[in-house]
């Protein structure tokens, strides 16, 4: 067998399982479609740590605790963005008030701790900032906000450092049941493994790809709103409306100082209509602090974990839940169970469990910044001028396991071009870095996947300069 395990799918799932299992002596591949890994996080680099308070489903609700209580201890040894914060999931109306009650016994029949029902009173002094008028939530001491790529991206080169064999911009054709394993075919080779854990909707092909795209979906439209807005919040807000058109609106405040505000809706609706779902849940809202506008697809909180078929090496996980990534740390952990009481294998005695070491210069304190200017004069070079970004950051994030082989992969590694300029001042900067150390022509240079060039073609010819 080429290798023990064969992990079909790179996103926050797949790089998690990567991570468990590269703790025991396997060998492992994943195997991933495009040119990086986590591209089913959202462009916008926050996400909130739920608790399963608000979750329908009881099993999606015992996934989101169970993360939820490791995610802190994880985020802390990574090293990643991490802000404990409170919540309300609030009521406005008679109905919304027995909706959340019913909510909140449901929870606490689930053995969901630090949770509270409060009145009216008790709401304003818990978040000062609300400006509508509430009749109750239910307040949660639980969630957090994190930055999920940063979580996906240390999963994936801690997995890396632990001798996984990442297999980038391979897309997988066939799977095969041989007598003993598998044998998986891709684009470009083909391999044979005991167990394949499939971590993708369609299992890395295209064989049911109609029954997906036909299934029930939200998009998430996000504003991200300026650190100076009026709007600032000290909690995660929710309402959460359960009608045929708004799922839910949600205001967060993450982990850069910044807020999101976020529409759920089960339409695709465009910016001028997310700006009025959000006045249902904040007022005066100026356009002048939205910074940026995102919109992001997901199919309507699937989650499926089945290994009935472990017997024959196969495991099927798809977690397309709002709740991704606050599952995920017990997600990976049952499926790596799962895995190493069928097949052979004891933990490592050399395993690294941590990331390598990398800065954030807009962080640190003037003498550490000195210090890391003398060892590398990049450091001293600003590329993005709005959020502070150095050459030697973008290098960095590009020399580094499983480095950016796009522009999108240097803006979530980094942060670059997310400011108020939107890379008008340092997009053509990042281009010419990533093509320098990558030894490609401009012209070669993607934004994120395929036929995404930056740089058509040549514009301009010199014999000289």
């Amino acid at each position: 067998m080429d290798y023990d395990v064969i992990i079909l799918g790179g996103g926050m799932v797949g790089c998690a399982t990567a991570y468990e299992l590269s703790k025991y002596s396997l060998n492992i591949a994943l195997i991933e479609k495009d040119y990086d890994v986590a591209d089913d996080v959202a462009f916008i680099n926050s996400s909130i740590v739920y608790d399963g308070v608000e979750c329908k489903d009881d099993l999606a609700a015992k996934l989101e605790n169970e993360g939820n209580k490791m995610m802190s201890n994880i985020c802390e040894k990574f090293h990643i963005p991490f802000k404990k914060t409170g919540s309300l999931i609030i009521a406005k109306t008679d109905e919304e008030v027995l909706e959340i009650e019913s909510m909140y016994e449901k929870a606490k029949k689930r053995g969901i701790n630090n949770i509270e029902l409060l009145d009216k009173n008790e709401i304003y002094k818990v978040e000062p900032n609300l400006n509508i008028d509430v009749k109750k939530a239910i307040y949660s001491k639980n969630t957090a906000s994190i930055a999920p790529f940063d979580l996906a991206i240390a999963y994936a080169e801690i997995a890396f450092d632990n001798g996984v064999n990442f297999k980038l911009e391979e897309v997988v054709l066939d799977i095969q049941k041989l007598s003993k394993g598998y044998r998986v075919i891709t684009n470009k080779n083909k391999f044979t493994c005991n167990i394949v854990l499939n971590t993708t909707p369609d299992g890395g092909t295209n064989a049911n790809k109609d029954s997906i795209d036909s299934r029930k979906g939200s998009n998430i439209n996000y504003f991200l709103l300026e650190d100076e807005s009026m709007n600032k919040c000290n909690n995660i807000i929710q309402k959460f409306n359960y009608n045929d058109a708004i799922k839910r609106i949600l205001k967060v405040p993450t982990v850069e100082g910044n807020t999101v505000l976020a529409v759920d809706s089960y339409k695709n609706i465009g910016y001028s209509d997310t700006l009025k779902y959000s006045s249902l849940l904040f007022n005066n809202i100026k356009e002048v602090d939205i910074n940026t506008f995102y919109n992001f697809p997901y199919y309507d909180d699937l989650v499926v974990i089945d290994d009935s078929l472990i017997d024959r090496g196969y495991v099927n996980v798809v977690i397309n839940h709002y709740g991704q990534v606050s599952m995920t740390p017990y997600v990976s952990q049952m499926i790596c169970e799962t895995v190493v009481n069928n097949i052979n294998c004891v933990l490592k005695k050399n395993f690294i469990d941590k990331r390598r070491e990398y800065y954030k210069i807009r962080e640190l304190p003037q003498d550490e910044v000195k210090k890391i200017i003398d060892m590398d004069k990049r450091y001293g070079k600003i590329v993005c001028m709005c959020n502070k970004i150095t050459e030697g950051e973008i290098v960095d994030s590009i020399r580094r396991p499983l480095g950016a082989r796009t522009i999108e992969g240097i803006k979530r590694r980094t942060g670059a071009a997310f400011g108020r300029c939107k890379g008008g001042y340092c997009l053509n900067k990042l281009a010419y870095i990533l093509a320098r150390e990558t030894d490609k022509l401009m012209t070669d240079i993607v934004k994120d996947s395929k036929k995404s060039n930056v740089m058509p073609c040549r514009i301009k010819e010199f014999d000289t300069m």
